[in-house]
């Protein structure tokens, strides 16, 4: 597989054990030493809640290659809607407030794997002493938002189909890999839709060959049709971290041989 970057090379850290996180990968080396002492690796199993609503965060996590994070919105009737989706270009957590806030969203991993974590309280003490690391989070901070704002616009214009187009590419893009290890119930549920529209939908774009689907794993055959068929909403918030932060978004280029 090939990704489109800066960060060719995977931090390592904790005896070499971790798989890496872009985000960190691309930080000063002085920057990256302030925080390395203090991450620790952690698995994250698919359908796990890191955080829900109302909790105290006080870790930040950072998904490492191959995980991803849904963040979603409870509403009262029990509904789910998903506004935002992490994977090793980011972090969730006390990324950017100071301390311990009160989550307003629910972190939900969709494709689990392993995470680097740090306290929040000491994520924002180690801010304090470096204005470049405040500013590469502060930078991620926005990406953040674009992404969420980019969604809301994504959920009201868009039909089913384009929608889950971009949700393929952009779990793709995290995990890495042609197949993306993930059931059509986990995907209805973070489209807002029922599980029989999906299925219509994955039907109908595997018999364009567009993708293949077995129980609990989607794999993507032609990206290209993938992208053509998507909205224009995921190339919006991937040229948007170009943008605010080079090399950090993991663009997907080929697979592997």
């Amino acid at each position: 597989m090939a990704w489109v970057g800066q960060a060719a090379q995977a931090r390592r850290v904790v005896d070499g054990a971790a798989p890496a996180n872009r985000l960190l990968a691309g930080l000063r080396e002085q920057d990256f030493a302030l925080l390395a002492p203090h991450l620790t690796p952690v698995a994250l199993g698919r359908g796990q809640v890191v955080f829900k609503e109302g909790d105290d965060v006080s870790f930040c996590h950072f998904p490492c290659e191959g995980t991803m994070i849904s963040l979603v919105v409870a509403l009262p009737d029990g509904a789910l809607a998903e506004t935002a989706t992490v994977g090793c270009e980011g972090a969730i957590g006390g990324i950017v407030s100071l301390g311990h806030k009160p989550a307003f969203a629910r972190a939900v991993v969709q494709i689990g794997g392993s995470a680097l974590r740090i306290a929040s309280e000491q994520l924002e003490e180690l801010k304090s002493h470096s204005p470049t690391l405040r500013d590469a989070f502060a930078r991620y901070a926005d990406c953040m938002i674009a992404q969420v704002l980019q969604s809301v616009a994504c959920n009201v214009l868009h039909s089913l189909e384009p929608r889950f187009c971009r949700w393929l590419l952009t779990a793709q893009d995290r995990v890495g890999q042609r197949q993306i290890p993930l059931t059509q119930e986990s995907l209805a549920e973070m489209l807002g839709v029922q599980r029989s529209t999906v299925n219509g939908a994955a039907i109908s774009l595997q018999s364009r060959g567009l993708i293949s689907y077995s129980r609990g794993r989607i794999t993507v055959i032609d990206r290209a049709a993938l992208e053509a068929t998507a909205c224009a909403c995921h190339n919006a918030v991937v040229e948007h971290f170009e943008r605010v932060l080079p090399g950090v978004y993991p663009v997907w280029t080929g697979y592997e041989a």
